[in-house]
Formats: C-alpha cells, structure tokens, sequence
C-alpha cells in the first residue's frame, strides 16, 4: 500500500531452454499464453499519458531471451556472413569492450546496434537455427517483464542498484532523481553490467529487464494505446521485412526497459521510449529475441 515499501528478489523455476550460436549458447524462456493488463494507471509515479488507455491484451505462449544479446552472441552472427539478409553487421560494434569487475566483456549485452541491425541479427539466426526468431512486440515485452505483477517493477514498488543496472544518482542539470518513490539512491556505474551480474529474475526467469540496456521492439511508435491491438502482435504500418529493406520509411521505432544511463523512473514495466529513429546507434540501445514456435528445442 502507499505506505509500505515492497521489493521482491524471487528464484522461482521457470522452464528454459538453450538455443546454439555455434559453440555459442543462447537461453530462452518459455513465457506462458495469458491475458494481462497493459499501461499504467493515472496514479502510478512517474508514469505518462502515453502509457494510457490501459488494456487487457491477451497472449500466446512464445520464448523470449533469458538476457538481451550479448557481445558474444552478436560477434557469433555478425561473422557468419553467408547468412546475410540485408545488410552487413559490424563484428564488434560496442562501445564497452573490457571485463567488468573479472567477468569476460563479450557476457556485456551488445549495444550501439540499431533497430535494423537488430533485426538483420534476427533474420540470421532463423536461417541458422530454422525457428523464427523476431524482435518482441511492446505487448510480448510488457506481458514479459511483467511476469503477473502490476508494480511499477516486476520487483515491486521500487527498484534498487543492488538489483538492477540504472542512475541510482541524482542529475542535477536535469533535476532528476536517482531513487523512486520510498526507495533508496544508489550507485551510478556509467556502463554497462554484464547479463545475468546481479543473480535476479522475475517470476518467468527473465533477467535484466529493467535498466542495462534499452530493448529494441517491432511497433512502429504510436502516442497511446487508443486502437491498439489486443492480441499481442506488433502495431506496424509496414511488414518486418519491408522495412528493413526501405529505409526510406525510417520512422521511430519503440524501446523499452530504461538503461545504463537512465534514473529509476524510466525503467519501469510501462515506460515507453520513442523518440529515436530505427537508424540510431547509442550505447544505451540494445534488444533480445523472441522465438515463436516452430521447429524443435
């Protein structure tokens, strides 16, 4: 209640499974078929009239990354140049390139990718593993990191740096703060955390959700929710493909999650961010994978 501060550090089981990048491993998570309530409500601190009208969308089961794509993971695609669909990948195009506290940098997620790039990755891998592998709509991303709560994090009320990776630091030129609601500031680490580093998982084991790296999703930006679809799907003007293959229709895309470099308000489950174009490469900017069903794990 608005008194009581909650934050949940759950370890439930979930079933995953482990896709192959090569020797490269690649875990997913089965994310069950249900019905959530998407938005946030006019109460919720923070929160935006872009995230408004909340909805009831209603899901089918698919996999989604355990973590966002890692260096590793981009490199053991980017290399495989016979599998090209559109456009060539840089090998190595992250700006944090050294271990973080010992652990090796290519468990960093990979950033300073754009949405096409993106996507080209996304293309590959279904030519390499036959299943198909697709960005996340905005509704699989929410329903996802979500996982049945209705918190503004899927940990709870609030959000610490000790479980995820964001400004736990005021911005004075901004007038910004570095804690949300009744929670405490923390620590600003001004990169990113390699996936997995802070041994935490919502209840459908997805890891990494809020803050690290923004997520790259499939919808076209819209200013709301008015007509948007309920079942799920991605709300594009354009098909997938067609867009990566005319760049002329190069409108904004959405990404989700926060980052990095982002204070706590902005990594919440609702939060929408929408003004870069598909063409943009920051440090920030990274994504996962969805994989509906198709094929066997």
């Amino acid at each position: 209640m608005a008194e009581k501060m909650i934050i949940k550090r759950p370890k439930q089981k979930f079933r995953g499974y482990r896709d192959y990048i090569g020797d490269v491993p690649l875990e997913l998570v089965l994310i069950p078929d249900g019905t959530f309530t998407m938005g946030a409500p006019e109460d919720e601190e923070g929160s935006r009239d872009n995230e408004r009208p909340q909805h009831d969308v209603t899901l089918s089961s698919f996999l989604m990354g355990r973590y966002p794509v890692t260096q590793q993971q981009w490199k053991a695609i980017a290399i495989r140049t016979h599998l090209k669909e559109n456009i060539d990948l840089k090998e190595d195009p992250s700006r944090f390139k050294d271990p973080y506290e010992g652990i090796d940098r290519w468990l960093r997620p990979v950033e300073s990718v754009n949405w096409y790039e993106a996507v080209e990755f996304c293309q590959r891998l279904s030519k390499l593993t036959e299943r198909d592998y697709q960005l996340p709509s905005e509704a699989q991303w929410e329903y996802a990191c979500r996982a049945g709560t209705t918190t503004p994090f899927h940990f709870g009320d609030t959000i610490t740096t000790d479980l995820a990776n964001y400004r736990g630091t005021d911005d004075e030129d901004f007038n910004l703060l570095g804690n949300y609601g009744k929670g405490p500031k923390g620590e600003y680490r001004e990169q990113t955390t390699p996936v997995g580093y802070f041994d935490v998982a919502n209840a459908f084991g997805l890891s990494d959700m809020h803050g690290n790296v923004w997520e790259w999703c499939l919808d076209d930006w819209h200013d709301n929710y008015e007509d948007a679809p309920d079942d799920g799907s991605a709300w594009m003007e354009f098909e997938t493909s067609y867009l990566a293959k005319n760049k002329q229709n190069d409108s904004n895309s959405v990404l989700r999650g926060g980052s990095w470099d982002d204070i706590p308000d902005i990594c919440r489950s609702a939060f929408r961010f929408y003004d870069l174009r598909r063409g943009t490469r920051l440090s920030v900017n990274g994504f996962r994978v969805v994989c509906v069903f198709g094929g066997t794990l």
